[in-house]
């Protein structure tokens, strides 16, 4: 099997060579977006939003960051310590600073996925380039050959330059799936950021009162 690959590998021409950087690309930011996505971004919203809950229900505003601090990195994390920071501020100064925030963190989370949809369909045309160019090839060196040996040669050329096509669907194919699967993930995380932090805010926002006192502490130190 492996051998029959590698021929028809050789026998797709220079245009194989492309397809195979195409494909080399695409696996390479799938395996960097799925360690970031899956792996680095890997926060427990749950626990998180309930701990935080706890403090917030509690007018505890200090212990509030001190519990965000303590947990593991994350862009849900940063944005609500991000909010919290400046809670003793307007609405409209707590809303921009965490539309701030979520504009710094989401981009990391989309960036380079795009890229394997324009490699899937960057893998198909090349494939197409290569058998177009294969068949005009093909078609050139057959015009003034033996007219018993026109079919076989023809045959022959044709199904050469259809391995470009074939190649290039195979890396086409998997780069769409790996594209629509990382995307779904993607989208996923950025919903339940928003969400999360418009149901965490509004609580801190209905509960001001209960943390006046630490509000204004936190104002003063930042102050100085």
């Amino acid at each position: 099997m492996i051998d029959g690959i590698v021929k028809a590998f050789h026998g797709g021409g220079f245009w194989m060579w492309p397809i195979l950087g195409l494909l080399i690309f695409a696996l390479i930011i799938f395996v960097e977006r799925f360690v970031v996505l899956y792996v680095q971004v890997r926060e427990d919203k749950t626990a998180l939003l309930t701990g935080l809950n706890n403090f917030i229900m509690k007018g505890d505003l200090h212990g509030a960051i001190r519990f965000l601090g303590a947990q593991r990195s994350g862009p849900l994390q940063r944005i609500l310590k991000a909010g919290l920071l400046k809670v003793h501020r307007t609405d409209f100064e707590v809303q921009a600073t965490l539309d701030q925030a979520s504009l710094h963190e989401v981009p990391h989370l989309e960036t380079r996925t795009g890229y394997l949809a324009v490699l899937s369909n960057a893998a198909t045309l090349v494939g197409l380039l290569g058998t177009i160019v294969g068949l005009i090839k093909c078609f050139a060196a057959v015009a003034f050959v033996d007219p018993a040996q026109k079919a076989t040669i023809l045959a022959a050329g044709i199904a050469e330059a259809m391995n470009c096509t074939a190649f290039g669907l195979i890396t086409a194919i998997p780069s769409l799936l790996m594209f629509g699967f990382l995307q779904s993930r993607t989208q996923h995380l950025v919903d339940g950021i928003n969400e999360s932090v418009v149901t965490e805010m509004n609580l801190v926002i209905a509960n001001r009162a209960l943390f006046k006192d630490a509000a204004q502490q936190l104002e003063s130190s930042q102050q100085v």
